[in-house]
């Protein structure tokens, strides 16, 4: 029995704490750098609001999303925080050019009260508040007290039509304190995107209330 509970014990540890890379399994580290820099890019979509960086079709890219995900793993939180923060630094000075985007929040995509009670955190904020620490509030601020989900929708990975993903998110967002997002450029951050329909409804919600501009930024899509 005892170890029988030491195998579900160190099972769980591997979620939470991964001691090897979920690429080419090196030791001590979830996602060593040499499978970082040979992780596939994201193909690219015909919408400059919506970046991703990584192809989630990738196995590693996969597996390390799942860590972060359903593991709630800070470190494969910083390490993919790093990799869009750099991206993102790379579009916001294209953006200030062409499109006076300065002074941005930087808002995670949030869950439903019942999903985060259950899953006991946001796997966007843990990306969010990693860039917000890396960045020191020099390009913008984090914001997590701003857009809100008013319903807890089904996962839209069960749903396959885009229609229906499309009208199980609607109405799910809500903005508190609109005011404080008037004619505010708005950075939306997200683990991944598929059709893009939270990105979407997010975004429509938020220009709703008042923001100016909403771009968007994912790990992989």
């Amino acid at each position: 029995m005892l170890k029988k509970i030491k195998k579900i014990y160190k099972k769980i540890l591997d979620v939470v704490f991964p001691t090897h890379c979920t690429g080419c399994k090196k030791e001590n580290t979830p996602l060593c750098i040499d499978c970082l820099n040979n992780l596939p890019p994201a193909m690219e979509v015909n919408n400059i609001s919506n970046v991703s960086i990584f192809d989630y079709k990738d196995t590693t890219v996969k597996n390390s999303i799942w860590f972060l995900k359903y593991g709630g793993n800070k470190e494969i939180g910083k390490i993919f925080a790093y990799s869009i923060y750099d991206r993102l630094l790379e579009e916001m000075s294209e953006q200030n050019i062409f499109s006076n985007f300065h002074d941005p929040f930087l808002i995670p995509i949030p869950l439903s009260k019942k999903r985060l009670k259950k899953r006991g955190f946001n796997q966007s904020e843990i990306l969010a508040k990693e860039m917000s620490f890396i960045d020191g509030d020099v390009s913008f601020k984090i914001a997590t007290n701003v857009l809100y989900k008013i319903k807890d929708t089904p996962s839209q990975v069960s749903i396959k039509d885009k229609k229906k993903r499309l009208q199980n998110l609607k109405g799910c967002f809500s903005v508190k304190n609109p005011d404080n997002i008037k004619n505010r450029n708005i950075i939306l951050i997200d683990d991944i995107t598929t059709t893009g329909a939270t990105i979407a409804e997010a975004r429509k919600t938020l220009l709703g209330a008042g923001a100016k501009k909403v771009i968007a930024f994912t790990i992989a899509h």
